[in-house]
């Protein structure tokens, strides 16, 4: 996804600044990341709409999505690398752009999206763990994904994807650890806790020891066998 968001310099800084720009509605930001002949210099003061900013953020692509940023008639192409909240009020509070070269690749955190029923929960009752939400990938700007769709209708009982097991795709390559678990079918509490106690009985379970033969004399004959 691409987005387009207004920006203007701003040459005062100071924490007096920032108040009164948030006070008129705007709120502060940063544009980093500047080569020579971007569009705006490095680490460039700018004051942006938040309004705006955060209803790209909560966009599908969120803090991906590609923003095309106009400053005062120059343009260039952002991500946001990081923001403040307000802790009380959750308002954006303060923003750094990040300018991209189109044709370098860039590493992004990307969520992860199960599609489908597993077999394992729909025939034999398990549940599915979805262990770890998101991935890191390697792409270029403009093939960023919004999610990773992973189709989970064909696990069963025990069995798990692991980041190494996804598809190749032909604009991104994951870059995670390969051994990072992402979901697997698991027994519901109540039923592995039975299955463990089980096995531990029958593992403590006492062994039959065999008969051992009695030592010493036998015993003594019936009277009328004496002599």
């Amino acid at each position: 996804m691409e987005a387009t968001l207004e920006a203007v310099k701003r040459s005062d800084r100071g924490k007096n600044e920032a108040r009164r720009l948030r006070a008129a509605g705007s709120m502060p930001a940063v544009v980093y990341g500047a080569r020579v002949g971007d569009a705006v210099p490095v680490a460039t003061p700018v004051s942006v709409d938040p309004k705006m900013l955060m209803r790209i953020m909560h966009s599908d692509s969120g803090v991906n999505t590609l923003i095309k940023l106009r400053v005062e008639g120059a343009e260039t192409s952002v991500l946001v690398k990081e923001y403040q909240l307000d802790p009380v009020t959750n308002k954006l509070l303060h923003a750094d752009f990040y300018q991209l070269a189109m044709d370098k690749l860039l590493t992004v955190t990307v969520p992860v999206s199960v599609k489908g029923e597993p077999k394992g929960v729909k025939l034999q009752g398990g549940l599915l763990d979805f262990v770890t939400r998101e991935i890191e990938v390697e792409c270029l700007p403009a093939d960023i994904p919004e999610h990773i769709d992973l189709d989970v209708s064909e696990l069963e009982l025990h069995q798990s994807v692991r980041v190494r097991d996804l598809p190749p795709h032909p604009k991104w390559k994951a870059i995670s650890d390969g051994e990072t678990m992402l979901v697997h079918i698991v027994l519901p509490k109540a039923e592995e806790s039975a299955a463990t106690t089980a096995a531990t009985d029958v593992a403590a379970a006492p062994t039959a020891e065999p008969e051992v033969a009695k030592k010493g004399k036998p015993e003594k004959e019936d009277d009328d066998k004496k002599k």
